[in-house]
């Protein structure tokens, strides 16, 4: 297995190939085969978002018709058939069936991409600063998303300070019997609390950086006081 030119070549913040220091070559549905020919059951998933396993054939055949037909691959933010066809299957399947009536705004490629522009317009809309995360969260190493990721690692490596967001305890994170949501409903209600009115609160159903920890069933029924008046969220 040559790895020389990797290893030469490539930025020392690289974290997943420290992991598994090997050469991978193909994929397919829940497997990777490396250039050795091992083959390994993909758990990690690109970081979760690869729920459908690697080159579907399904997907496979719709890509590859794209690109012959020579659809559009980077067309900026300009209108294209191929946004629109999107668009029009998301509001038919996703959106009318369940009443919703939202915008879609698209970002980057990256989970940090996404959060970078939910947190501006959180700030735009609410007129507030601060963003409420988790012990354990990890939502990215641009920097605003950084000052939300509790990761000492990922934040000392910023060079500067990650400001704009205060953290709370995640459910588990005090052991059991304590209810952190109840916590942050008290935070929240308390105007004397330490806790600035956040534009925001984010939250992962399941962290995965900070360990398989999930969210409890119930924990969005606290009165979520970010807001101008006491909703759930």
């Amino acid at each position: 297995m040559n790895t020389q030119i990797l290893e030469q070549m490539e930025s020392e913040v690289r974290t997943y190939s420290r992991s598994f220091p090997t050469v991978f070559t193909k994929a397919q549905n829940a497997y990777l085969f490396t250039e050795d020919g091992k083959r390994y059951i993909d758990f990690l998933a690109g970081a979760g978002v690869l729920n459908y396993g690697h080159n579907h054939p399904v997907l496979k055949k719709a890509l590859i018709d794209y690109i012959s037909s020579d659809g559009i691959i980077h067309g900026l933010d300009m209108w294209t058939a191929a946004k629109r066809d999107f668009l029009e299957a998301l509001d038919e399947v996703i959106l009318k069936p369940r009443g919703l009536d939202y915008k879609v705004h698209f970002p980057g490629p990256t989970g940090t991409n996404a959060i970078e522009a939910a947190i501006r317009l959180a700030r735009k809309i609410s007129g507030r600063h601060n963003i409420v995360s988790f012990t354990n969260g990890f939502h990215g190493v641009t920097m605003g998303a950084l000052a939300t990721t509790g990761n000492a690692k990922f934040r000392d490596a910023a060079g500067l300070p990650a400001q704009g967001a205060q953290f709370v305890p995640f459910d588990g994170y005090m052991g059991e019997g304590i209810d952190t949501v109840a916590y942050l409903d008290k935070l929240l209600k308390d105007s004397s609390s330490g806790l600035d009115r956040p534009a925001a609160v984010l939250v992962e159903t399941v962290q995965g950086e900070g360990g398989i920890n999930p969210a409890p069933s119930n924990g969005c029924n606290v009165s979520m006081h970010c807001a101008e008046n006491t909703r759930s969220c």
